[in-house]
Order: structure tokens, then C-alpha cells, then sequence
């Protein structure tokens, strides 16, 4: 049908569709649908208005979008071990955005990781409404070489930032931090400065709700995460919580705090996905991510790049491309690994001497590869493909158009092993 009423974009979408089929995804926060979520975002829900909450909309015919957010937060909640769900957040910023708003007053302080050692813009970057409205202070990694917790976060830096700046919230939960978090430990340093915690699980949420990383419940006192990248449903958001006030107040600052009429059929794809996730192949599938991204990891340690913290114990890593070569940047990287068809990003690693539009790193991340059928053997090739393109890149122009036509190729018949469903 798109394509008789509107080539042109069906024609966009069309080539989008062949690129994802014919790359190698490892960018961390994204991931492939089950053809039942992708279903549910392209359905007849997207008609309705359905400001408000189940049985208390401001608009009529809304019973069944009532039915369909309750089966999402009934779902939500069963999946992480939470109280109250609220499913209407558009993305996860804008579940950090109601969050704060609930549990900030404008000018408050609040406490989260340098932005620059894997936070996340809504973690207070002065820019965005985090560090425009609320004063953020941070806590570092720990920056020593020789220490055994190099580059992994420096909880007694935490304690004592907090202690000096008594904040009101304390945030943990990362964009680029391959490591476990300890949640335990963050909510004793929250309790002995008077302040709540947070924990914003976007990136490892799937991981979170099968077991396969320590869940930051009962020790947060509100969760936020995004619904896509390891969870595997649609774009959206969610905020959790075990405390009825906090729910409360969570939901007035999301409606009518920062967001109008919800998108119904996210919702109903969300309640699919958390549906999926509940299953125990989900679980299976979380355990064969995180065994991927160890091997991936250890295979471009012995190609002689350098994994920021010696490793992984989740579903990305951060790639010191120094390691091979010290005239290698991310933003080269991405960009020759795009023309072989392998889809990274660049991203600044620890304390990166470079700026971020150029950076000294890569995220890399296996739940998309994963969903494809990827396993430990898979990941090896994908370390070689990657090595091939980037080892030709430092050598000269002929080089890398040699080594990107010859692995494109390759991923193009890797990809043909593993198609997408």
C-alpha cells in the first residue's frame, strides 16, 4: 500500500530495511523487534488520544488503552520486581526528565558520574534540562593505572562528593560502563548524605529483568530505563518505583509535568516486549549477549586494541583504539567501518585526551548481533573483520579500499547466515 500512496518514502524505507539486513549492528543501544512488537508500533492505537491514566483519561473511548496500559505496567512490574510502573514516558531522557521533576526542586543538587566517563547528557550536561534547571555535582572513575579498580567507578570518591555536597539524589546507571554496578553500595552512601538513588538501567535493563546483572532493587528508591537496547521492544521509556508517594508523584510530574497524550501503540509494543522478556528464552538470550561481548572483548584484546577496565561483565565494551595505533580516532573508525558495512560509534573513553567529535574509542555492543543467532564463534569473526578494516586504515588509502571492499562482501555473507526474522 506505502508504496502506491507514497513511493518516495517507501523507498526510504525499503533501503533502510536491506541496510539492516546486510550490516553488522554493534552499536550497544540498539537492537532488532520481533516482527509482534513491530506489529504493535505500526497498528491502529496511534489514532487515539488517551491523555491521562487508566480510568481517569481526559478523553472518551479510551477502555481498551486502558486494558492495553494496564497489561504494559502489570508486566513492567512483574518483570523487574517493582510496585508501580509507569509506561507513558516517550523515551528514557524523558523518563529522567519526570523523575527529577519529581524529586527535584529547581536549583537542587544532585550527584551523578563525570559525564565524560560514561553518564549520560540527562545526568547533568549544562545544556540539557538536567544541568539548566538543577546543579549537578560528579564522582569520578578511578584513574590509576596501576590501581585494580582502573576505570571502574571510585565509590569512596562518591561518598566523599556527596558527603561534602549533600545532595538530594544520588544517580547511578551509565551509557558507556561495561562493568557491575554495585547498587548496595550506592544506596548506603545515598542514606548516609540524606539523599534518595537513582538508577537509570536504560543500557542494561534486559540484563537487569533475566538476572543476568544485580537488579537495583530493593536499593533504589526510583528506577528509569529506556524499553529498546538490551530489553528489545520499541523506543520508549519507563520509570519504577516500590514507594507509593513516589509513584505519585512521578506520575503528575510525567502527565501533566512534561508530556501530553501518550503514544498508545508504543505502549501496547512495550507490553509485547515485556511479555517476550518474561519467557525464559529471554533469559537464555541476556546470558548468550553477555558470554558474546566477553569473547568479542578478549578477541580484540589479542588483535592488540585495549579494552577500558581490562574487560566487560555486560553487553558493551569501550575499545582504546590506541592500543593499535596512536594516530587511530573513534571518528575515523566509525566511519571506515561503516563503508564495510559493520555500524559502530565513536565514544570518548576515560579520561580521553580527545574531543568527542573525534574521540580515542569505540562502543561496542552485542545484543542486536545477538538477536541475530551470534554466538562465541560469530563474535571471533567479527573481532577479524574489524581488525581488518582498522589495521588497513593506519597503513594508506589503497590499503582500506581494498580491505573495506573485501569485508563488506564478507558481512554481506555473514549476514546471509543470519538473517534478520
Amino acid at each position: 500500500m506505502l508504496n502506491r500512496h507514497d513511493p518516495e518514502v517507501a523507498d526510504l524505507m525499503s533501503r533502510e530495511r536491506d541496510r539492516q539486513e546486510t550490516t553488522l549492528e554493534l552499536i550497544a543501544s540498539e537492537n532488532h523487534v520481533s516482527p509482534a512488537v513491530m506489529h504493535a508500533m505500526g497498528s491502529w492505537l496511534t489514532n487515539k488520544y488517551a491523555e491521562g491514566y487508566p480510568g481517569a483519561r481526559y478523553y472518551g473511548g479510551c477502555e481498551f488503552h486502558d486494558r492495553i496500559e494496564d497489561v504494559a505496567r502489570d508486566r513492567a512490574k512483574k518483570l523487574f520486581g517493582a510496585r508501580f510502573a509507569n509506561v507513558q514516558p516517550h523515551s528514557g531522557a524523558q523518563a529522567n526528565t519526570a523523575a527529577c521533576m519529581a524529586l527535584l526542586q529547581p536549583g537542587d543538587t544532585f550527584c551523578s558520574l563525570v559525564l565524560k566517563d560514561g553518564g549520560h547528557l540527562s545526568h547533568g550536561m549544562k545544556i540539557n534540562f538536567s544541568g539548566t534547571f538543577y546543579k549537578p555535582v560528579h564522582y569520578p572513575l578511578h584513574y590509576d593505572a596501576s590501581h585494580p579498580e582502573h576505570e571502574r567507578i571510585d565509590y569512596d570518591a562518591a561518598r566523599r562528593v556527596c558527603l561534602e555536597h549533600k545532595p538530594k539524589l544520588l544517580m547511578c546507571g551509565y551509557s558507556a560502563y561495561p562493568r557491575v554496578i554495585d547498587f548496595a553500595r550506592f544506596r548506603a552512601i545515598a542514606d548516609e548524605c540524606g539523599a534518595l538513588l537513582m538508577a537509570d538501567i536504560a543500557h542494561i535493563a534486559g540484563l537487569v529483568a533475566t538476572g543476568v546483572h544485580p537488579s537495583p532493587f530493593p536499593h533504589a528508591h526510583v528506577v528509569t530505563t529506556t524499553t529498546h537496547k538490551t530489553l528489545r521492544g520499541p523506543r520508549g521509556g519507563l520509570i519504577l518505583t516500590n514507594d507509593e508517594e513516589l509513584a505519585k508523584k512521578i506520575d503528575k510530574a510525567l502527565f501533566p509535568g512534561v508530556q501530553g497524550g501518550p503514544l498508545m501503540h508504543i505502549i501496547a509494543a512495550k507490553a509485547v516486549a515485556f511479555g517476550e522478556a518474561l519467557r525464559p528464552d529471554f533469559k537464555a538470550y541476556c546470558e548468550q549477549v553477555v558470554r558474546n561481548a566477553k569473547v568479542l572483548a578478549v578477541s580484540l584484546v589479542e588483535k592488540r586494541y585495549r579494552i577500558t577496565s581490562g574487560g566487560t561483565d555486560n553487553h558493551l565494551m569501550l575499545v582504546d583504539l590506541r592500543g593499535k595505533s596512536d594516530a587511530l580516532t573513534g571518528a575515523d573508525a566509525e566511519k571506515w567501518l561503516e563503508a564495510a558495512g559493520i555500524i559502530t560509534n565513536k565514544n570518548g573513553i576515560p579520561d580521553d585526551p580527545r574531543p568527542p567529535r573525534v574521540t580515542s574509542g569505540l562502543r561496542l555492543g552485542t545484543p542486536a548481533l545477538t538477536t541475530r543467532g551470534f554466538k562465541e564463534a560469530e563474535m571471533k569473526e567479527v573481532a577479524n573483520l574489524i581488525d581488518r578494516v582498522l589495521s588497513a586504515g593506519v597503513q594508506d588509502e589503497a590499503a582500506l579500499a581494498s580491505a573495506t571492499t573485501a569485508v563488506r562482501a564478507d558481512v554481506r555473507a555473514l549476514c546471509k547466515r543470519f538473517p534478520l526474522g
